[in-house]
């Protein structure tokens, strides 16, 4: 197999390497912050240095507690909400993805906890959560949305590995409040590093001035962005398509069970009774430029099963070939002891 990492596109590199050598002078801030919102359908937008720059700014302008979900999610948003003093609430999920009721039965035991006011505008707490629960499963966000609403929540999506959705239900701002990501690699949008805010809330930005101006992304990171995101639609359009292929030949060629196999996703986790032993074996196999394609779980990023994952969302789209794709599934069936 001919499988390579996820790298910016020569288009990108070329111009970030423009702007390092100096001799393009355009400040890219402000070109990039408005294709953001456009494709975000929001109205404000901010670059930072990192995803978890993006996340510390959001988190740091909610005034309420922060509710997160019990896995399948980033665990940088429980590590700052404890650096930053939150109340922190965790929601029971379907192996990562919301359910409502759980998240209806979280809301009412914190209000009479009184860790959440449900009608207090000026101290809203926030659901935080990632558009594809593990990476493998689209979360339902205009549920989710709509019910946080009617509860006085708001709603934050990492939306990392959906910027560019083609479907238009995830990275929208019609259905989240604020929408923070990671463009470091490898991402849908792959700059190396980077991140960004986005929101339709005039004064959002007005609580986290400062960690906004010191976490500021570089020019240089800035010219990647607003290059890159040229081509995050089609990075995700065919990352998601090379996911829904394997997860169904894998469940039809194989005994492994796919967690979430019905759902879009950019990578697949499959259950195994022995992840430590199925991840050495596909390490050896999978040789990514130094990088990995597979995690092993329990892990709190994906899920708390015994399983492995396979990480799609890694490889360039250029060999997401159908060549490649059989290849993995062979690759599978030699390891697949039942």
């Amino acid at each position: 197999m001919n499988l390579k990492f996820k790298k910016p596109s020569k288009e990108t590199q070329m111009a970030m390497s423009n702007v390092a050598r100096g001799e393009d002078n355009q400040d890219y801030h402000s070109l990039a912050e408005e294709k953001l919102v456009k494709i975000t359908n929001q109205s404000h937008a901010k670059l930072v240095n990192s995803g978890n720059s993006a996340i510390l700014a959001a988190m740091n302008s909610i005034d309420g507690a922060i509710l997160i979900p019990d896995q399948g999610a980033w665990n940088g948003f429980k590590q700052i909400a404890i650096f930053l003093k939150k109340d922190l609430i965790t929601v029971k999920t379907d192996k990562g993805l919301i359910d409502l009721n759980e998240l209806n039965e979280s809301i009412i035991s914190s209000s009479n906890d009184n860790v959440i006011d449900l009608d207090d505008e000026n101290n809203k707490s926030a659901l935080f959560l990632t558009s594809f629960a593990a990476y493998t499963a689209e979360q339902d966000l205009k549920a989710i949305y709509d019910f946080a609403h009617e509860n006085n929540i708001l709603v934050v999506e990492d939306a990392s590995g959906a910027i560019g959705d083609y479907e238009n239900r995830l990275a929208n701002g019609n259905y989240s409040d604020i929408i923070i990501g990671s463009t470091g690699s490898p991402k849908i949008v792959n700059v190396e590093d980077g991140g960004f805010i986005t929101t339709n809330d005039d004064g959002f930005f007005d609580k986290s001035k400062l960690l906004l101006k010191t976490n500021k992304a570089s020019n240089i990171t800035a010219c990647g962005i607003y290059n890159e995101l040229d081509f995050a639609k089609d990075n995700l359009k065919k990352t998601i398509e090379s996911c829904s292929y394997l997860k169904e030949a894998i469940e039809y060629e194989t005994s492994f069970n796919v967690f979430h196999k019905d759902k879009r996703g950019i990578n697949v986790i499959l259950e195994t009774e022995d992840p430590k032993s199925l991840s050495y074996k596909l390490r050896q196999e999978f040789v990514l430029d130094s990088h990995g394609m597979i995690t092993k779980c329990p892990n709190y990023n994906r899920l708390k099963e015994k399983a492995v994952a396979l990480e799609i969302k890694n490889l360039d789209i250029e060999c997401l070939n159908q060549d490649n794709l059989d290849e993995i599934i062979k690759t599978l069936k030699c390891f697949d002891n039942n």
